[in-house]
C-alpha cells in the first residue's frame, strides 16, 4: 500500500511510516493531519500517485477522490497510519431524506405516547452538539437519538458520540445496515430497512441487533447449549451476551418504540464489553437493567470500570520503510479500502468462562461442611434423590444430604431454595 501522502499546504511529502514524517522540522504535523475533515482542508492531503501522474485508480470507480485522510489501523499486531481515499461528497438522496425525517418523527412520536419529553434536532446551549431527537426520561436521563441511514464513518461517528456523552447524553445510533462503520463504535440499535410509509405507520419494528441479554449455565450434558469452547460438556461455567432469539429460553424481541422509552427511564442501559480476542476492540449493546446488575455481580465493579477504557488508543509504531508512491487503491491486501465486513453478527459476545459457579452468585452461602453419613445412609439418599452414592454431598445452608455434584445437581435442598424463594417476594 502507498505509505505516503502530499501535503498540498506545504508542498511536501508525508512519510507515514517514518516517526517524524519525514518533516522533522514541522513537530505538530502529526496532529494537523489527522484531525476530522470537517475542522481541515478537505484537499489537504493528496494521493501522491495522483499527484505525480495526474490520476490514480481510486478515481476510476468513480466514487472516491483523490484526496486522503489518514487512519489509525492494527496491521501484524501493531497500530500504523494508513493513508485512505476520501469518497465522493454527496447528499442523501430523497428516499433517504424520507426515511431519515420519518424515523425522527417516529422516535418523538412513540417518546411522548410514553408521556416523555422529545425535542426534534435539538442543539446544546453552545450548538456543539446535535441530536436528531432528544428524548428526556423522568429523571432526567437523556437519549440522544440519531437516525442514520446515510454513509458515515467510524470517526465521526465517535467524534460526535464523544461530544454528546460530554454534554451529559447518551447517543443511540440508527441504522439499518449490518455493515456501517457506527455498529460498536457507539450505543447503536439495527432495524430493518422500511420505506418511509412503513416506518411513520404504526408497523412494529424490531430492533434486529443491538439488544443482548446475559446468559449464565452449567456446561453440563444435560445442558441445551453447546459449549462455546469446545462443543461438547466441559463442565464448567459460562457467561455470554446473546441475542434475544437465542436465548434459552428465547427472550423476546425489543421493537424501537419500547426502546424508546425503555432506554430514557433505564430499563435497559449501554454497555461496553471487550473483546477476549482483541483488547482494542469491544462490542456494544443495550442491555436490560438487570442483566446488567448480574454481570457486575459475577465480575464486580473493577471489570465493569475496565470497558470504558477498551477503546484507548494504542501507541503508534512506525516501521522505517522506504517510500512507495503507488496507489494500491482496491488491492485485496488493502483491507482499509477492501468493501467493509458485516459487524453486526448473531454470534455470542463477551463470552467469559469459570472453572465452577463463582461463590460470590451463590444467595446461599457456600458452607464449608462435611457430609456425616455411613455408607448405609449414604445409599439410602442416593436412592431418595435418584443419584449415585458418590454424587450425594451436603446442602450449603443445613447441611442435609442432598444430589450435589454430578449432572443435575444442586447447591441447596428444596426447603433452603424455598425460603430464598419466599425472601424475594
Amino acid at each position: 500500500m502507498a505509505n505516503g501522502v502530499f501535503h498540498t499546504g506545504y508542498r511536501t511529502v508525508i512519510e507515514l511510516s517514518h516517526a517524524d514524517l519525514g518533516n522533522p522540522d514541522r513537530p505538530g504535523l502529526l496532529e494537523e493531519i489527522t484531525q476530522p475533515i470537517d475542522k481541515r482542508d478537505r484537499e489537504l492531503l493528496e494521493c501522491l500517485e495522483h499527484h505525480n501522474d495526474g490520476i490514480c485508480q481510486a478515481e476510476e470507480d468513480g466514487e472516491h477522490t483523490p484526496w486522503m485522510t489518514i487512519q489509525r489501523r492494527p496491521v501484524n499486531g501493531h497500530v500504523v497510519l494508513v493513508a485512505a481515499h476520501l469518497p465522493l461528497r454527496r447528499t442523501p438522496t430523497a428516499e433517504e431524506s424520507d426515511k431519515h425525517k420519518a424515523m425522527k418523527e417516529r422516535i418523538a412520536r412513540s417518546a411522548e405516547r410514553h408521556g416523555l419529553a422529545a425535542e426534534v434536532e435539538a442543539r446544546s446551549a453552545d450548538g456543539k452538539v446535535r441530536s436528531d431527537v432528544l428524548v428526556t426520561g423522568p429523571g432526567g436521563r437523556r437519549i440522544g437519538w440519531e437516525a442514520q441511514y446515510a454513509p458515515i464513518t467510524a470517526s465521526t461517528v465517535r467524534r460526535r458520540s464523544q461530544a454528546s456523552a460530554d454534554a451529559g447524553i447518551v447517543p443511540l445510533w440508527v441504522t439499518t445496515s449490518d455493515r456501517a462503520a457506527l455498529i460498536d463504535r457507539a450505543p447503536w440499535a439495527r432495524v430493518d430497512d422500511f420505506t418511509w410509509k412503513e416506518i411513520a405507520s404504526p408497523r412494529t419494528m424490531l430492533v434486529r441487533a443491538g439488544v443482548r441479554h446475559l446468559q449464565r449455565w452449567k456446561c453440563l450434558p444435560s445442558s441445551e447449549r453447546p459449549c462455546p469452547d469446545t462443543g461438547s460438556a466441559c463442565g464448567r461455567f459460562h457467561v455470554q451476551w446473546v441475542l434475544p432469539a437465542l436465548c434459552l429460553p428465547p427472550k423476546p424481541h425489543t421493537d424501537v418504540d419500547h426502546l424508546v422509552a425503555a432506554s430514557a427511564d433505564g430499563e435497559y442501559l449501554p454497555m461496553q464489553i471487550p473483546s477476549q480476542r482483541d483488547s482494542r476492540s469491544s462490542s456494544r449493546m443495550w442491555v436490560p437493567a438487570g442483566d446488567r446488575d448480574q454481570w457486575l455481580e459475577i465480575f464486580g465493579p473493577a471489570e465493569a470500570a475496565d470497558t470504558a477504557s477498551a477503546d484507548a488508543e494504542q501507541p503508534l509504531a512506525f516501521t522505517e520503510q522506504e517510500l512507495d508512491a503507488t496507489c494500491h487503491y482496491g488491492d485485496e491486501t488493502f483491507v482499509f479500502n477492501d468493501p467493509r465486513p458485516r459487524r453486526g453478527d448473531a454470534a455470542g459476545t463477551g463470552l467469559h468462562t469459570f472453572d465452577d459457579v463463582p461463590p460470590r452468585l451463590f444467595v446461599i452461602p457456600n458452607l464449608t461442611q462435611r457430609l456425616q453419613a455411613t455408607m448405609e445412609q449414604r445409599l439410602a439418599a442416593a436412592a431418595c434423590q435418584l443419584c449415585k452414592p458418590w454424587e450425594v454431598g451436603p446442602c450449603a445452608g443445613c447441611g442435609t444430604p442432598i444430589h450435589r455434584y454430578g449432572a443435575g445437581s444442586r447447591h441447596a435442598c428444596e426447603h433452603c431454595r424455598a425460603k430464598v424463594l419466599a425472601g424475594r417476594h
